[in-house]
């Protein structure tokens, strides 16, 4: 009887999965049907490489955002900048909560509500308070961030502004970060300007489904 009552149990939740699977994948698919920037839906059926890559988001836990939905009309591309955002997400030495930090100030300096709205989840994620999210804008007048959070910032400030990095500025990293630590902040910085842009230009829409990208740890 018990054995009996496990399997109805096993049963049960393999068809409960089955069917939460195929409500995922129907909603992915109409979301891909949608018209979420100045582009056209993507094409159907997908490309493999933006088929492989969305597999790939799904079993990493993330839902494909309008950011793919967009950029996907160039595959390659596509694959490409998805490669750089995993590599500044999963394979960096500089912490990921000071990486948060600095794509969520290069967000607002670039004004770019879309990265801010899946990113703000992110930097929480991090341990970032609600406080300090606020008082990023005026980060220079807040007393919420330590001395090595102040020398991030100010990097991005400066090179978010045209690039042109003073000297006591870069000292000032230079106290807290090694050389491979500088580069992939520069990077991140340069990276999500650029994807900023992007998703300006576009005019991406920002998800109110509640989608997010590939979250990772912090």
């Amino acid at each position: 009887m018990r054995k009996s009552f496990f399997f109805s149990v096993a049963i049960s939740a393999t068809l409960f999965a089955g069917v939460l699977q195929a409500q995922e994948q129907k909603q992915a698919q109409q979301a891909e049907q949608q018209q979420i920037s100045r582009l056209p839906p993507l094409p159907q059926p997908l490309d493999p490489i933006l088929q492989e890559m969305f597999d790939k988001r799904r079993v990493q836990g993330g839902a494909i955002i309008n950011l793919q939905l967009t950029t996907g009309h160039a595959p390659k591309f596509a694959r490409a900048a998805s490669a750089m955002a995993f590599t500044i997400r999963f394979d960096a030495k500089t912490p990921r909560r000071l990486l948060e930090l600095v794509i969520m100030r290069t967000a607002e300096i670039v004004g770019s509500t879309y990265e801010i709205n899946q990113h703000i989840p992110l930097a929480k994620m991090c341990g970032y308070r609600d406080a300090q999210i606020a008082a990023l804008p005026t980060w220079q007048a807040s007393t919420l961030f330590d001395d090595k959070e102040r020398a991030t910032l100010a990097y991005v400030e400066e090179m978010a502004h045209g690039g042109d990095v003073d000297d006591p500025t870069f000292a000032a990293l230079q106290k807290f970060f090694t050389p491979q630590e500088i580069v992939e902040i520069t990077y991140t910085i340069g990276n999500y300007y650029a994807n900023g842009l992007l998703t300006k230009a576009l005019r991406i829409e920002v998800e109110t489904d509640g989608r997010d990208t590939v979250a990772g740890k912090c």
